[in-house]
This record gives C-alpha cells, structure tokens and sequence, in this order.
C-alpha cells in the first residue's frame, strides 16, 4: 500500500499508517526540520512514539548523527532458523521444552552467574569468554575508552550479558509454518552495554549543543556532526555495539537449539541459514543519489531481495519477509506490529484472564509481570502487513507454539 500521510516540513515526513500517535506525529516534524536530514523521512506502518524519537522512523542525514533518533536498545533485532522437525515431532506437553528453554538462556534481569551486574569471570560460559577475550570493547575500542573514561563505568562485567535476553518485548518463540515446519525465533539487543554506550553519547550530544550555543525545541534532537570530536569515537562505539548484540543473537540461538534437542530427546538439522537482522541502528547506504547516515529505530532493512523478519504480539503471527527494495519506504520496513497502548495503559486496561483468553493455545507465561505484553496492547499485525505491501513480500506465515518472555 503506497504512502498514506504526507508531513510537510523542511522534508516531508511519508507515513505508511493512519494510525500515527500525537508523540509521534511532534517528533517527526521536529526531525524533518533539521537542516542536515537528506531527501524525507519515512515512518513505518507500526510507528509509535518513543523516548527520544519515533519509533518505527528511518532517518537519512547528511555530516551528522541524531543519538537520540537511534536510542539506547542499539543493535536489538531479530533471528530465525527453520529447523528440520515438523508439528509432529513436537509432544503434547511443551511445558518441559519452554522450561528446558528458560534453565538455559538467561533471561529477565538476570545474567550469567546471576541477577544484575554481579558476578566472577567464572560464572561465565567459556564460549562467550572466548568471544568477549578476542572481541570485547576494551580490546576493540581501547583509544575510544581512553578519550571517554567514562563510557563502561559500572558497566566491567559486560561479558556477562552475552546470550542474555533481557526484559520487555525481548522473546523466544517455537513457531510453526504454513507448511508445519518447525522454526525458532528471537528478539533481542545489546543490554547493558547498547544502552550505556546510547545513553552516553545522547548526553554528549545534548553538552556539544550548549557549547555551541545552538538552540532546538527539542533537547532530544542534539546531533553530533561529522568530523568533530565525538563524531567518529560514537559511529564506532554503536557499531561494536551492533555486533555485540548480533553476537547476543547467536550464542541464545546456539543454547536454545541445545535446549530444544535435550527436550526432545533427539538431534535435528538447520534446514535454512539464519536470518539475523538489526532493526535499531545506524548504517552508511546511498538514497537518492548521496551517500548518508540512515538512522533506523524500529525498523529493518528491505533492498531487494533483503530477508527480515516481523513479528506480531506473544499470541500473534509472526512473519519471514523479503525486501521489494522501494526507495521511497528508504528500503525499509517496520520491526513488528508496534504498541498501540502503552505498558501502563495495557496493566490497567487487562487482567490475567484476558492474557489467558489471547494466548489459549500457546506454551507461555501467563502471569501478571507479563500483562503489558498482552496482545491487545499491539496494533492488528494483519493491517500493518497490509500497509506495507509495497516495502517487503511475505515468505513464510508463523504461528507460536512455545513464547519465552523476561
């Protein structure tokens, strides 16, 4: 479906939704009133606003970064694997599978060793300390440290979070295809680390502004402009922050597969390779004839022919997608079915019947800490499909059987 709102502003604002919050309408035509945003921004048929930026917006700017329209949840995204099992493989019972799959990925607000942020290097599995000692940010990024002391304190057992899921909307899900073909699926980011390194370099942002006496009608749109100080130390703190939370990914896809096997009692194949893909993050692409910064929060690459995948809500279907590569979407399209209510809002509204009620059916917690996830706090994932049948063609349908929640 083409473009269904047009914000006009310096650049225009293009929206794949008529379902745009007041928060997010503000915060996009503040942003499209930048002097450094290139072409227009798009937001995304799931578009909501969010703390610092819309959330669901893909932005291209040309010599300088918004930290805030890229947030602190940086590299969060998603990865799938279809597996060589069917629906008739699966017990009865999945109880033992989701137990099996909770002993063996942290989750919540614990860690390895642990909850919080303490704990012994010897807490730690010995495949992420064999990661974390070739590839950690002291050994990637010491001269950034050096020039900001101040980045990981607090924050020295980083290594802790690898293969952690964290809380929220941060899952994993046993599904089925159309076909009843087995797949598993994840959602999560870079933890503590993606949020300090975001974190700190928003403040940054916020001080370079005051010291050049330039003035916005909102502080969250401090920038940082390329070739200055701070500039190259952040695009590089946020990239080792991607691959950290993509490294993240793997080892919970690694340990769940694991899980799964134990459960079942039996091995199985990797029939397709892994779909791993950001959808908070920064990348330099070319969109309409220049070179730019795209700032994607909430939001996927889909060039043509590119893999992604959608998820709807804990008791909604999920989607493999392929890009249609459309530059006015800016090759990109949204990161799931984006919250129509907020956690506070949804805890208020709903009791543990109704997520009883919403996710009959599937292997899942069912419990009060949960209720914010509850699927009527989401947008109809079928409508935002259908906004942005011009961005990306659906390749597999899933169905959850088994939802791991924080």
């Amino acid at each position: 479906m083409p473009v269904q709102q047009v914000f006009k502003g310096r650049v225009p604002v293009k929206i794949y939704t008529n379902d745009l919050d007041e928060m997010a309408t503000e915060q996009l035509k503040s942003m499209a009133d930048l002097p450094f945003v290139h072409s227009h921004i798009a937001a995304m048929p799931d578009a909501h606003g969010g703390m610092g930026a819309t959330i669901g917006s893909v932005i291209p700017t040309k010599g300088a970064i918004v930290p805030a329209a890229v947030g602190v949840d940086l590299g969060c995204g998603m990865m799938a694997v279809k597996l060589g099992l069917t629906a008739s493989d699966l017990p009865d019972s999945l109880s033992d599978m989701r137990s099996s799959i909770e002993a063996s990925v942290p989750h919540g607000r614990t860690c390895h060793g642990g909850a919080g942020d303490k704990g012994a290097w010897s807490d730690t599995p010995n495949d992420v300390l064999d990661y974390w000692s070739k590839t950690g940010i002291e050994k990637i990024l010491p001269d950034v440290l050096d020039r900001h002391p101040k980045l990981m304190k607090g924050h020295v057992n980083t290594h802790r979070h690898l293969g952690t899921m964290g809380t929220g909307n941060h899952f994993i899900e046993v599904c089925l295809d159309e076909s009843q073909n087995v797949w598993v699926m994840l959602h999560s980011g870079s933890r503590g680390v993606g949020n300090r390194v975001g974190s700190y370099f928003i403040q940054l942002a916020k001080k370079e502004m005051q010291r050049w006496f330039i003035s916005l009608p909102n502080k969250d749109l401090a920038y940082l402009v390329e070739g200055s100080e701070h500039f190259e130390d952040y695009v590089r703190s946020v990239g080792w922050a991607q691959d950290f939370a993509m490294a993240n990914r793997e080892i919970m896809m690694t340990n769940t597969l694991l899980a799964m096997s134990a459960s079942l009692g039996r091995g199985f194949e990797i029939l397709d390779s892994a779909i791993n893909c950001h959808h908070n993050y920064i990348a330099k692409e070319n969109h309409y004839k220049a070179n730019v910064w795209i700032t994607r929060k909430g939001a996927i690459r889909a060039r043509k022919g590119d893999l992604g995948i959608i998820p709807g809500s804990m008791g909604a279907k999920s989607f493999i997608v392929r890009g249609l590569g459309n530059p006015e979407g800016l090759f990109s399209c949204s990161h799931g079915a984006g919250r129509s209510m907020s956690r506070t809002q949804a805890k208020k509204q709903f009791n543990i019947d109704d997520l009883a009620a919403q996710t009959l059916g599937i292997e899942c917690r069912k419990d009060a800490d949960v209720l914010d996830e509850i699927p009527s706090a989401y947008k109809d994932i079928d409508v935002v499909m259908e906004n942005q049948n011009d961005l990306v063609e659906v390749v597999h349908t899933l169905h959850q059987v088994v939802n791991v929640k924080g």
